[in-house]
């Protein structure tokens, strides 16, 4: 029998504790960040909403332009090291924004530069984060170790937005934005604390920059479960942002009651994470790349009730189940990458995955305005519900995201896990 209070226990490990606390201090930065960063802004004397849409865009572009780039430092240099120094960057990067702000001397170029700086770093944390967690957290416990770290960034996110407006309307935007910098320099001060071995000769990778995107180009393409869910991603990231950021509020906004109802649909989303977190500690699916894309079909209902003009408690029931959904995908996702992938490809692979499941969300976003103004945001809602659950299809279509299984895994006892096979299955 499963015993769950190793679920937990594994934060008595002193290098897991401080990779736990300096995410779940990371993530309340980020979340606390956004807020005050678009209030401080648009307070400025002659800022316009195109101000602060040009300082989002300098740093969304930086974190698709350095992604690739931050999976081959992460796989060339010791993992903890790059976290740290990517959280102290973003630490400086906020201090600036906080003292532009706070001295309203803020040219635009000015603050997209900052903010360009901290997507760098930024781009640099998700390839370190996936490669160092089998370096602090054996093997047996991959996915307990994933959902804790989920567990408290969600905690820390729902937390974070609601301090950073709080926080804003108490000392302003600038000050916020250097309490998001403390945040991230005590995070970058704990992962420093991590002291791991240097990677063995052996894993050490000695080619060129391009000879390395290139080694991991082929890790990443010849497992077909790996790159057919990333390009589904790729689509379904794209139709969720147009829904989600931006025909979603669209309807709430005409029709539901404005903000709150929204809020609402994002308050029943935020605690379906923290109970899809929960569940990921407990369940162990035979095939987990079958099981992640079935929860993909979680995705489509809210955006299909809205455009079918549904009650909101059924709206906001249906973020639910999504938010529960996206946090199994996120755990079990990460744990069979970290268990498949050779540790020292997994950053590079890592980044080609963020990559390309994030690559045309941009797109999304542009598109979203012009269709709910040709066909309705109704329409568009529907069209983009319906969407999610042909790139599933497609998915699932593919024999080795249906066929992969997990590796059997040696708890306490050195026995094999119960329910799982002595071998992992082929990969195609």
């Amino acid at each position: 029998m499963h015993d769950y209070r190793s679920d937990v226990g594994i934060l008595r490990d002193r290098r897991f504790a401080f990779l736990f606390s300096a995410r779940t201090l990371s993530m309340l930065g980020i979340a606390f960040a956004p807020v005050a960063l678009a209030f401080g802004i648009l307070d400025l004397p002659g800022a316009t909403p195109t101000t602060l849409s040009l300082v989002l865009a300098a740093e969304s572009v930086a974190v698709v332009v350095f992604t690739l780039a931050g999976g081959v430092i992460a796989d060339r240099y010791p993992r903890h090291r790059v976290l740290q120094a990517a959280e102290w960057v973003n630490a400086l990067a906020h201090v600036g924004l906080g003292l532009m702000i706070l001295g309203e001397q803020a040219p635009t170029w000015a603050l997209a530069g900052a903010a360009a700086v901290s997507g760098t770093a930024t781009a640099m944390v998700w390839p370190a984060l996936t490669g160092i967690v089998p370096d602090v957290v054996p093997a047996a416990h991959l996915q307990q170790g994933n959902a804790l770290l989920g567990l408290g960034g969600n905690i820390a996110r729902v937390a974070g937005l609601v301090a950073g407006g709080v926080v804003v309307v108490a000392v302003g935007g600038g000050w916020a934005l250097l309490m998001a910098a403390a945040l991230f320099g005590v995070a970058g001060l704990l992962v420093s604390l991590l002291a791991l071995p240097r990677a063995r000769a052996d894993e050490a990778v000695s080619g060129t920059i391009l000879g390395d995107l290139r080694d991991g180009w082929q890790e990443f393409r010849s497992r077909q479960w790996l790159w057919v869910v990333v390009v589904q991603f790729s689509v379904l990231v794209m139709v969720w942002q147009a829904a989600h950021l931006v025909l979603g509020p669209v309807v709430a906004r005409q029709e539901l009651g404005g903000p709150k109802a929204w809020t609402a649909v994002l308050t029943g989303e935020a605690i379906g994470l923290i109970v899809g977190v929960l569940i990921a500690m407990r369940i162990r699916p035979r095939r987990p790349i079958l099981a992640v894309t079935l929860l993909s079909f979680g995705a489509a209902p809210p955006y299909l009730l809205l455009g079918g003009s549904a009650p909101l408690w059924l709206v906001v029931a249906s973020a639910f189940v999504l938010g529960v959904c996206f946090d199994l995908f996120t755990v079990l996702w990460q744990t069979t990458m970290q268990r498949e992938i050779p540790p020292a490809a997994l950053s590079r692979v890592s980044s080609y995955d963020a990559l390309g499941s994030l690559m045309l969300g941009p797109l999304g976003l542009v598109l979203a305005g012009p269709a709910a103004e040709s066909f309705g945001p109704h329409p568009a809602l529907i069209a983009c519900g319906v969407v999610m659950v042909l790139t599933t299809l497609f998915a699932l279509s593919f024999p080795g995201v249906r066929s992969l299984t997990a590796p059997a895994v040696a708890p306490a006892g050195g026995a094999t896990s119960p329910g799982l096979p002595a071998t992992p299955g082929s990969q195609p």
